[in-house]
Order: structure tokens, then sequence, then C-alpha cells
């Protein structure tokens, strides 16, 4: 009875979703993401979620340099020591994944040798456009703008930074992350723009209107929220509920000022809770993110769920009920007050059967539950 909703309409709403979102945690990317396909290979041999032992012994010969970063380690490979030629850097979590990768080229690197990347680009929709000053890229004035585009696949997302038009283009920034770290390590951070151009001593003007900006809420939290969420949605292939509740608790003693980010980690504290069969103290934080933002179909949906395994009946459907009417179109709440009515009030458990699949027709994400309200519909019409 989890809710499942799509993700992604975009990078940047995916983006943002990842850090501050209202859904319920077990999202089904869409299939309508931009493009993603590139010539230009910057990981050699790595992916995303690789552990930092297996980084360590690919650069067993070359000078790493370990700094941290938040709660968890970057390893830095200058560009004089890397198989890319930019100053690498790998992001390193609590528990020793990798969840996010950075490749800056301090005097930019033409495009014109990759056209697809360059076919990619053209057709991406840029995210940002600002300007750089103190650039020591060859053959480029300062008054060059730079511009931000961002792409993916169903669980990451990657971002360019290019300097200049079209075959002309130079790349100056690459950077890779599984979706909910994204947001932490890209040139909306101050403190990975100031790696553009191979000095710290950048500044950067961004246009008026542009989209995006720097999270204010401090970066423990972000980072901890992150972790929580890759370990909820097994971004790296393995769901461990006990981990995300753990990496949650400390996004709340970190602090947050953003209620909607408050109210969402409360929500999905409280979902991480109930799996590890913490029910009480799960119904307390779920309650908690209601106060926050007390009209959220999503979370009252779950809350509804909650009481399902605890036996409340009543509180079950009335949470529903409310759910329903907040999003009259929410087919998982009318799937589970169907379901809650059955013994109760059949013909109310029928009519919310048939409004369900009415919603979910010939949505691929839905089959499954599609086929059981299907089976038990043809069982109450029957009786």
């Amino acid at each position: 009875m989890r809710h499942s909703s799509g993700f992604r309409s975009s990078r940047l709403v995916a983006v943002g979703l990842a850090i501050a979102c209202a859904a319920a945690c077990a999202e089904t990317p869409q299939s309508n993401l931009p493009p993603s396909a590139s010539d230009l290979t910057l990981l050699k041999g790595l992916k995303l979620c690789e552990t930092k032992d297996r980084i360590l012994q690919r650069y067993a010969s070359a000078t790493v340099q370990r700094a941290a970063w938040g709660s968890g380690e970057e390893l830095r490979i200058p560009a004089a020591s890397s198989a890319s030629g930019a100053d690498e850097s790998y992001f390193i979590d609590d528990d020793g994944v990798m969840v996010g990768a950075l490749f800056a080229f301090p005097n930019g690197l033409k495009l014109k040798p990759y056209p697809v990347l360059r076919k990619t680009l053209s057709e991406l929709k840029p995210e940002m456009e600002f300007y750089l000053r103190g650039l020591a890229v060859a053959d480029r004035s300062n008054l060059d703008s730079s511009t931000l585009y961002m792409t993916g696949d169903e669980k990451t997302t990657t971002q360019y930074v290019t300097l200049g038009q079209e075959n002309n283009a130079s790349l100056l920034l690459a950077s890779m992350a599984i979706d909910p770290y994204a947001r932490l390590m890209s040139p909306y951070r101050a403190e990975f723009l100031t790696r553009v151009g191979g000095t710290r001593q950048n500044q950067s003007t961004v246009v008026p209107g542009a989209k995006g900006g720097e999270s204010t809420q401090p970066f423990p939290s972000l980072q901890q929220f992150a972790r929580g969420q890759t370990a909820q949605l097994a971004y790296c292939g393995v769901q461990d509920y006990s981990k995300a509740a753990q990496a949650y608790q400390k996004t709340l003693e970190h602090g947050l000022t953003d209620k909607m980010l408050l109210a969402e980690t409360h929500h999905r504290l409280g979902v991480a809770l109930e799996h590890n069969g913490n029910y009480k103290q799960a119904e307390r934080e779920i309650q908690q993110s209601l106060d926050i933002r007390p009209n959220s179909p999503d979370v009252i949906n779950n809350l509804g769920d909650l009481y399902v395994k605890m036996g409340e009946r009543d509180k079950a459907i009335a949470s529903f009920e409310r759910a329903v009417t907040l999003r009259p179109n929410y087919p998982l709440a009318r799937f589970n007050l169907a379901s809650m009515y059955e013994l109760t009030n059949p013909k109310r458990a029928i009519s919310e059967y048939e409004t369900y699949l009415a919603l979910v027709e010939g949505v691929p994400e839905e089959v499954d539950r599609e086929a059981k309200a299907k089976q038990r519909l043809k069982a109450l019409r029957g009786k």
C-alpha cells in the first residue's frame, strides 16, 4: 500500500525533489528523460556506488589527496595523475561508497572532438547561465558566459558546465551523482563552482532569473538526508531501512529551517521506522510531518497504511478518505480505500475500485495492482 509516483518530469525537478520532495518513498522513474548520450568517457572503468577501496586500488600509483567532505570523504586526483586529464574528485559517503564524482578542466576541454556530447547538449535546455571572472582558459574572454546543463538516467544525474557556444565550446566542469546527492555537488553550490578554471579565486555572477541556487540548509543536514534516501530507495542496490532511519535522525539533529524539507524528513523517518516494526514511533514521526504540512495526500495515505498494520481500521479508513478528498485523482489511495471497504461496505468498495481502474488505465507501473483490483472487483460483483 506504499505510494509510488513518477519522479521526474525534468532533471531540474528531479534534483529538487531529491532534496525536498513531498512525495512518498517509492518513486518510479519516468521514461521521458532528456538525452544523456556522450562519447566523452570520464569515469574510465569506475562507476557510481563503487567502494572507496576500489577507487584507491585503481589509483594506487597516483597521488591521491584525501579531504573531509562533511561526514564523508573526498578523494582528489590532480590532472597530472588522472586518466581524464581533469582534476578528479570522488565523493565518498559515511558508508565508504562513491555517491558522486566531479571533473574540473583547468584550461577547458574543447568539445569539438566529441560530436555525441555536443549533440546531447544541443538538445538540452540550459538550466542556468552565469559569468565567471579570473578564468585561465586559453582563447577565452572573461566576459564569455558559462552554461549549466543537466541530464541523466533513472537513478543518476550528470551536469556539465560549458564555456562558449556550439563547435567552439569548452567543457569546464562535469559531475555525476546518484540523484539524492546531485544537488550537493553541482555548480549550484559555491564550493564546486570555485573549482572551475583551476583556481579557487574565481567569482561567479548568476544571470538574473536563472533557475536554482545554492541551498541555505546546513550541508550536514542535506548530506544525511541524501544518505537516508540512498538507503531507503536502494539507489546502490541495497535497501536498508535501519541505515535510512539513522540518517534521517541525524538530519533532524543537524537542524533544518526549510519547512517542506523538515516535514519530508519526519515523513521518511516514519516510513523507515515502520518498515523496522517501530509502529508507535513511526506514527509520531508521520504525525509531526503532518503538523508541519497538514494537507499532504501522500503522507496521509502512508499514515493510513501504517494504521492498517497497527490494526487501527477506523483510523486507516479516515486517512484514506482524507487523502482522496484532498486529491480526488489519487489512484493508490482509492485502491487502499476500496480494500478497507470490502468487508463493511461492498458497494463503496466497488465504486472505489472502478474509480481506481479508470485512473490507472494505460499506466505501466500499475499493472500488478490493476490486476488485483480487477480480480477483487469481479469477486465483489459476484456476491
